[in-house]
């Protein structure tokens, strides 16, 4: 089982049982430990998972984090644990930051209620945890773009330097996009002025700012609408069935004859059948390689195509199927991860074969 199936395995798990968890020590070892082990890391070897981590501050002794995730003998995350029944957006992680300040051999700290978990660095002023996390994970609806994010934390992946970059670019990344959000939806004075000042010349009292304030939702929204056809357009691949059979015989000529299924191509496949895991049971989703592309197929049949990787050239390509003729979209990626952008086209696609 792949990281991003053992992922979906402890969200079911949590959904199941969360509502039985009446207290903080229940949600440690009932969701805490599993998520850690989930991560790659062993709960009953102290040398891996600390419990109970002495983080004494100043004169007050005694200070415990409930576990610090160690290596070499020193703690690298640190892990504040509340009861799942807390709603953790209220909740202030002033206690996590204590401890995080006087350890400074963590650069991660985590505050969770083991179906919540707010992930925290030191991106702003060294060694002192920022005020917000850069990530943020629910299980109760779990993002699939941050499996990747949480496989940088896993035993086998972790580097400190690697994760605090990352986390870097995701916190601001993040950002911006939220904030870009919120402009589309409702464009403030600052955004509406820098496009009005830039097309029209005269001054911008309120009952013209109040009229490009519409005019600039209007643009962007005509803008995103041409790219998207744009795109459409010059993507769209339609294949008949006719197309398919001849696909099919190629494909049995092909066989031994020297066809190479990357890495890239078979950790695509397992980013593809974990997303599709939620509407298809993954025996199902089987993986079919040719020298033109690298096929992923619902029950290893070639009439049901589920998606394509052209990965062929320095530019990659995720073929999407849109419709139940087959017709196909190719659309460009810049690294695997992206595919995740596409997870609900693609757990639509079975729909097209039943």
């Amino acid at each position: 089982m792949d990281f991003a199936e053992r992922l979906h395995s402890l969200a079911a798990r949590i959904q199941e049982h969360s509502h039985m968890l009446s207290n903080e020590e229940m949600t440690k070892n009932a969701l805490v430990l599993p998520f850690l082990q989930t991560l790659g890391y062993d709960p009953f070897n102290p040398q891996e998972i600390f419990p109970e981590y002495t983080a004494d501050i100043g004169v007050k002794k005694g200070e415990k984090v409930d576990f610090a995730v160690m290596r070499d003998g020193k703690p690298i995350m640190l892990i504040e644990c509340k009861s799942s029944k807390l709603d953790l957006r209220k909740i202030n992680p002033t206690q996590l930051l204590r401890y995080y300040q006087v350890t400074p051999s963590a650069r991660i700290g985590v505050l969770t209620n083991g179906i919540q978990y707010q992930f925290f660095t030191d991106l702003d002023r060294a060694n002192i945890m920022d005020d917000k996390p850069y990530m943020v994970l629910d299980f109760n609806s779990p993002e699939e773009s941050l499996v990747q994010e949480l496989k940088k934390l896993t035993k086998t992946q972790f580097d400190i330097e690697k994760t605090v970059s990352a986390a870097s670019e995701l916190k601001y990344t993040r950002a911006i996009r939220r904030l870009f959000s919120e402009e589309m939806q409702a464009p403030s004075d600052e955004f509406v002025r820098l496009f009005a000042c830039k097309v029209y010349s005269g001054k911008l009292m309120p009952a013209v700012r109040q009229k490009f304030t519409e005019l600039v939702k209007k643009a962007i929204s005509i803008y995103i609408n041409e790219v998207i056809n744009d795109r459409l357009k010059s993507a769209m691949i339609t294949e008949s069935d006719e197309d398919i059979d001849d696909i099919q015989d190629v494909e049995v000529q092909e066989e031994g004859s020297g066809i190479i299924t990357t890495e890239d191509e078979i950790e695509a496949f397992y980013i593809v059948k974990s997303i599709l895991r939620e509407v298809v049971s993954p025996e199902r989703v089987a993986m079919r390689d040719t020298k033109s592309y690298c096929g992923v197929l619902l029950d290893d049949n070639n009439r049901k195509p589920l998606c394509r990787f052209h990965f062929n050239r320095s530019q990659y390509y995720l073929g999407i199927v849109v419709n139940a003729e087959k017709a196909m979209e190719r659309v460009p990626i810049a690294e695997l991860d992206d595919i995740y952008a596409y997870s609900d086209r693609l757990k639509a696609t079975p729909l097209f074969y039943e």
